[in-house]
């Protein structure tokens, strides 16, 4: 039997009601460049410790996004430094770009976890195979929990924002949600 999707999670409706302007990964790079000019090796570190978790970002776009926001006059390029790094600035109209990215809101949700595509496919997978691959996902997501744990406490105690620390919040109970799901299996 087919699975009815609901149409607000079908990729056309996603993408009907995008408004034209920067994407996601252009839009994280000038929330980052709102605390101050960064080069883009700082931008994609940035990236990795904050919003890697649950945000995949290539080298390549970072660099690709920054030429672009550039040539738009969204950022501005400062001096080339010690190995031809350059620091990025927001400018006046990256600020406003961003405001209308934020205002214009996230749109709606898109999941896929290749984890997901394998249990809805287990009853074709060798039994041996699929509890193996179970049990080292169950085993991954504790590691990831224990990291989202520390994580929770050392940014704790270094005063970071509660907006931050959300979003941290929302890895471990995701994280927690699908050790249970994977005990029940």
């Amino acid at each position: 039997a087919a699975l009815a999707v609901p149409d607000a999670m079908t990729p056309d409706a996603v993408t009907a009601g995008a408004a034209a302007g920067v994407n996601s990964t252009g839009a994280s790079l000038l929330g980052f460049l709102h605390d101050g000019p960064q080069t883009g090796w700082d931008l994609v570190a940035r990236a990795e410790q904050t919003i890697g978790p649950y945000w995949s970002l290539t080298r390549s776009q970072v660099y690709r996004e920054l030429a672009t926001m550039a040539e738009q006059g969204l950022i501005s390029p400062g001096p080339a430094g010690r190995r031809d790094a350059r620091p990025y600035a927001i400018t006046e109209g990256g600020r406003a770009e961003f405001a209308r990215w934020a205002a214009a809101g996230p749109g709606a949700a898109t999941i896929r976890l290749p984890l997901l595509l394998m249990v809805t496919l287990g009853r074709h997978i060798d039994p041996t195979v699929l509890a193996a691959t179970l049990r080292a996902q169950r085993d991954h997501q504790a590691t990831v929990l224990a990291g989202y744990l520390a994580a929770r406490a050392q940014l704790t105690a270094a005063g970071a924002d509660r907006f931050l620390l959300a979003t941290l919040d929302y890895g471990i109970a995701a994280t927690r949600t699908t050790i249970r799901w994977l005990d029940r299996l």
